[in-house]
């Protein structure tokens, strides 16, 4: 230990109240995520024979023992051994909008390949660096051997003659790629994300509060997806942030014994991104504030009955238009917070 002399300044305390939203704290997310099937059955052994190559020329060369994303040693090496091999999973459900994603890396340098489809497609050329990274393909632009997985078709017009690979994945449920779902011998269905027992009367405040949300939808449109703030009936009693199925849009949304009373909305709202959503209300106006922005208010003079709002949930209330996505915090305040707090 060495002795100190001098001085320190600029020190300041902050009372924490147990109840503030701690942004980009470095703790994660949640992730909400539908039910999905996992149609590759042998998602990280590419040696078994639900695996099988080109039979042109001489067959690319399989070697395993190589460092995965998850910690072992179960990696594959395949390399090109004539320029015109691949190497393809023939069975699983596949078809053309199956939305396909596995993990690759080189094993020097950086190149390019073709993952995931057959080489006559022109989305599935990707940029390979020496950092493993999730590739996903969404869509193939041939029918050429769509019902087919190609780990990595070397015929193409790929750079690199040899790959390091893992994780092969493959949905037909949703035309986004979900988080990896390992499988050894049959195909895997993940459950349903479910978040139960939200809020209670005694942490929510029917006559004035704040709704807040840090999250990014799983997709941009498509769907629509409910934050609900309510007494269990979104369409009953209820504030809600409304991620509407058309791209860019977010609604605020208010309701009042079953009648619609606050309906505005943001366009151009990137939902895939991470955002700051507050939604205040009282007895006078809806305000919603964006990344700390106040971009929307709206007279509302309509109150809710005291002791009304109970539950706090990722859905419309019960099971109706689940939120799927990346959840950072979601958070209720008693009180209708200030402009500067918000």
């Amino acid at each position: 230990r060495t002795a100190f002399t001098g001085s320190i300044d600029n020190v300041s305390v902050k009372e924490y109240l147990g109840q503030e939203v701690v942004p980009d704290s470095g703790c994660g997310s949640w992730l909400f995520e539908p039910q999905t099937t996992q149609l590759v059955t042998y998602s990280e052994l590419f040696s078994n024979a639900y695996w099988d190559n080109s039979n042109v020329g001489t067959t690319p060369i399989l070697e395993t023992g190589y460092l995965a994303p998850d910690g072992t040693n179960n990696a594959f090496k395949i390399s090109n051994a004539n320029q015109n091999s691949f190497w393809y999973a023939i069975t699983g459900g596949f078809n053309a909008t199956t939305t396909r994603s596995i993990y690759a890396r080189t094993v020097s340098g950086t190149g390019t390949a073709q993952l995931c489809s057959h080489n006559s497609n022109t989305n599935n050329t990707f940029t390979i660096t020496e950092q493993w990274q999730r590739f996903e393909l969404n869509a193939t632009a041939s029918a050429i051997g769509t019902d087919f997985f190609y780990a990595v078709d070397f015929r193409g017009s790929g750079t690199l003659s040899e790959i390091i690979l893992w994780g092969a994945n493959a949905t037909n449920d949703q035309d986004y790629a979900t988080s990896y779902i390992p499988s050894n011998g049959s195909q895997v269905t993940r459950n349903q994300d479910v978040c139960n027992n939200g809020g209670s009367l005694a942490s929510i405040n029917s006559t004035e509060g704040t709704l807040y949300f840090e999250g990014a939808s799983l997709i941009d449109g498509g769907v629509n997806r409910i934050i609900s703030l309510s007494n269990g009936n979104s369409l009953s009693n209820s504030i809600r942030i409304y991620y509407f199925s058309l791209s860019g849009y977010v609604y605020f949304q208010k309701y009042v014994n079953g009648v619609r009373t606050t309906n505005i909305n943001a366009t151009s709202v990137i939902k895939t991104d991470f955002n700051k959503i507050a939604m205040r209300y009282n007895s006078t106006e809806i305000s919603v504030f964006l990344n700390g922005v106040n971009i929307l208010n709206n007279a509302d003079a309509n109150v809710f009955a005291p002791n009304t709002l109970n539950s706090l949930d990722f859905s419309q209330g019960g099971s109706t238009l689940p939120f799927y996505g990346k959840t950072k915090a979601l958070a209720v305040w008693k009180e209708a917070l200030s402009d500067s707090e918000l």
